[in-house]
Formats: structure tokens, sequence, C-alpha cells
């Protein structure tokens, strides 16, 4: 597998002191940096999932989620925010760009990105900070508070898509699973997304990782209703 590292041929790339951010070309007249900022007037925490990193946002851009890209675990002791420079292309957030980019053409329920920035301090930095903005789902809910209510089977076919599209989540949970407001599936949260021909075992860490986190968020009723989407996978 490879790691979608480009971003789309019909976005525009805008290059400012300290960084530079990428946009569908509708928004190429309107695109600032200030679209990324975390304090903008009217941003509001996302309260599920995450790293506290997430925000409702609106604007020109419409309806959207902004979300800084934070590390967990040990390495967050060197800088939540910060990522080693292997040059542009490598930027995560260009990552996570192409990867929904590549499902959205494959007909996948993903959300639509609205554009993706990096900052440095200095063009010698060994370091960068980034962000993505995606459109929001009306009315969505994550599959973590819904279990009493979402079909296994429609979870099944979104995941067993996503996969036969070539796409390998690197952290499928269940807070990165929505229903929207008319009960249909979305996948969410491509960083580190792998492109590629996905195979059984990789697709089975990926079912395996979501059992865990069912558990997790819901014990022993997560286990029941991984039993009832496990008779739902593909063979």
């Amino acid at each position: 597998m490879r790691t979608a590292t480009t971003i789309p041929v019909d976005w525009t790339t805008h290059r400012f002191p300290g960084g530079a951010l990428c946009v569908p070309a509708r928004f190429t007249d309107q695109a600032q940096a200030a679209w990324f900022d975390a304090h903008r007037p009217g941003a509001v925490p996302v309260g599920e999932g995450g790293r506290q990193a997430a925000w409702f946002v609106d604007g020109e851009h419409g309806p959207a989620v902004l979300r800084h890209y934070r590390r967990g675990g040990l390495r967050a002791r060197l800088g939540r925010e910060s990522y080693l420079w292997l040059g542009e292309s490598r930027v995560r957030a260009w990552a996570e760009v192409r990867a929904l980019d590549h499902l959205l053409r494959a007909g996948l329920r993903v959300p639509e990105p609205l554009g993706a920035i990096y900052w440095r301090k200095a063009p010698s930095s060994p370091f960068y900070r980034n962000a993505i903005l995606i459109a929001r789902i009306p009315g969505a809910q994550a599959l973590a508070g819904r279990l009493d209510r979402a079909d296994p089977s429609a979870v099944a076919q979104a995941i067993a898509a996503m996969h036969a599209a070539g796409v390998w989540h690197a952290d499928l949970n269940a807070y990165n699973i929505l229903f929207d407001a008319e009960d249909r599936v979305w996948l969410i949260d491509f960083d580190r997304a792998r492109l590629g021909v996905v195979s059984p075992k990789q697709a089975e860490k990926n079912w395996l990782r979501l059992r865990r986190s069912l558990v997790k968020v819901a014990g022993a009723r997560g286990a029941q209703w991984w039993d009832a989407l496990s008779r739902c996978l593909p063979p």
C-alpha cells in the first residue's frame, strides 16, 4: 500500500510567509489562513472523540469542521502539534485531502474536504503544524452514541466499500463512523489513511480495531453489537 501524499489536481495552493494552504478551485479567491484559526469567531469545540482538537465553524466555505492535527501517546511529548517536516507532499493534511477526494470519486459517503494548511516557524524549521477543514454532515451522530438504533449491516457495507475502493483506515473506531439524519452511514477521519489494495489481513485489522473501540465505549452492549456486525462481514 502507499500513503496518500498529493492534493487533487483541481485544487489550488496559496503560499504565505510561514506556510501554505490548499483549497478546491471554487474557493481560490476567498481562501485565507483565518479559516483554520481555532479561535475564529463562532468556533465551537466538538464534544465527541478526538483529542480536543476539532471545532464546528461556519463561513464562506459553509458549515464545516476544523481539525488541527494533534499527537497522542508518547509521541505527544515531542510536541502535540509538531510533525517532522519531510516536504510539502508529505504534509498529513495534504494526504488526508487526497484520500477523501479518492473516496468521494469512488462514490463513498465521506465528508468533502474544503481546505488544508500547514505552518512552519521558519523555512529551515524541521517541524510543522497543520490543519484540515471538512464539510459538516448535517445532524450527524457517532456510532458510539446510538448503538441501540444503528444498523450493523449498513456499517459493514460502508467499511467493506471503503476497502474495495482501496483505502485502509488508520483509526476505525466508534467515533469515526457517523449516521446522518436519514440514517445513512458516513466514515470520517482519514488521517494516515493508505491507498492501494487492502489485503484480507489489513482489512481484519480495521475490523478488530472497531471491535476494541465498541467494547471500550459500551462494554457488553458494544460486544453484542459487534457480534451482529460480524455476521454481516464479507467472506
